[in-house]
């Protein structure tokens, strides 16, 4: 039973790494995406969509609501599931 349970919370592990690796790397990809906008695209970041917002600042407030959104799926999912399975595997 021991060895079970050792092995269960050990997947349950691995699953939340594997989380956590993803949603950094989308997190890595979308920043490092923008600063590399910024670093060598400046005249596509300078172009207005609408009078005093740019194509920059919609990016750069889209990059912190997507930042939102991935602490919040990650939540919701450690709610749920990883906390749920932990709950399973105290019992």
């Amino acid at each position: 039973m021991t060895l079970d349970r050792d092995a269960e919370l050990r997947a349950l592990a691995a699953r939340r790494w594997k989380v956590a690796l993803l949603l950094t790397a989308v997190m890595v990809v979308l920043y490092f995406g923008f600063i590399a906008l910024i670093a060598f695209q400046k005249p596509l970041l300078g172009r207005l969509i609408v009078p005093g917002l740019s194509l920059g600042i919609l990016l750069g407030a889209l990059v912190i609501v997507c930042t939102w959104l991935l602490t919040w799926f990650y939540v919701r999912w450690a709610n749920t599931r990883y906390d749920a399975a932990l709950h399973r595997l105290k019992e």
